[in-house]
């Protein structure tokens, strides 16, 4: 099977139609962070979401963890889906798939030990996708995606067999390791920012020479 792929770190409406041109399935939409790039306004957000045809997915990154903010910020957005990258500290999934139906959710698990794979697989009974990166929201400045660090694969491998839904891997994925992922981890789908950047720009050469490994 062919994974799915998501360009994250959209920054414009010519970068997303750039994305979709070059085979992505999806694009990341990354709102207010503590840290990491792509950071863009709500407005934005959702002006470029608007132009995005179905069925791509418009992923929503929200480092919001109250169920109550989550729901603010996608309705100044109105993406089709929610990334949560940190965890819900207020109120339930149910909570907020109840407020917000249709809407997909797709919550990131930082891979950190063996501890990030009970949380995958309890946090896989509510949600409907699980985000493999490889940020640290521990540490005292919150890293919730964007290092461009790769992560323990193997911890990635177990989690994709130990859950039933779909698993996106994410975390510095490029051309030159693309395929060494994909053997590895078997993800549904991928997810990558700076691995097809220029200066910070999304560059369609990089683009599709990653394109061209996936599709090997």
């Amino acid at each position: 099977m062919i994974p799915r792929v998501k360009i994250c770190c959209i920054s414009s409406i010519e970068e997303a139609r750039i994305a979709i041109e070059a085979g992505a399935s999806a694009i990341g939409l990354v709102g207010q962070m503590p840290s990491g790039p792509g950071v863009i306004s709500d407005e934005l957000i959702f002006q470029i979401a608007k132009t995005v045809p179905p069925p791509i997915g418009t992923f929503l990154l929200t480092s919001e963890t109250s169920v109550k903010e989550i729901i603010k910020h996608h309705q100044r957005t109105l993406t089709n889906t929610i990334q949560l990258v940190d965890a819900l500290t207020t109120g339930t999934y149910s909570e907020l798939q109840n407020a917000l139906p249709g809407i997909k959710l797709v919550q990131v698990i930082h891979v950190l030990d063996e501890r990030s794979v009970d949380e995958a697989i309890e946090i896989s009974e509510h949600v409907h996708a699980i985000l493999l990166d490889s940020g640290n929201p521990n540490l005292q400045v919150k890293e919730l995606g964007g290092t461009g660090r790769i992560h323990n694969w193997k911890l990635s491998r177990k989690i994709r067999d130990s859950i039933s839904i779909p698993v996106f891997l994410a975390g510095g994925l490029k051309a030159e390791n693309i395929r060494q992922a994909l053997e590895e981890v078997q993800p549904f789908g991928i997810d990558l920012c700076s691995g097809v950047r220029t200066n910070g720009k999304l560059d369609r050469g990089k683009l599709d020479r990653f394109m061209l490994e996936v599709l090997k």
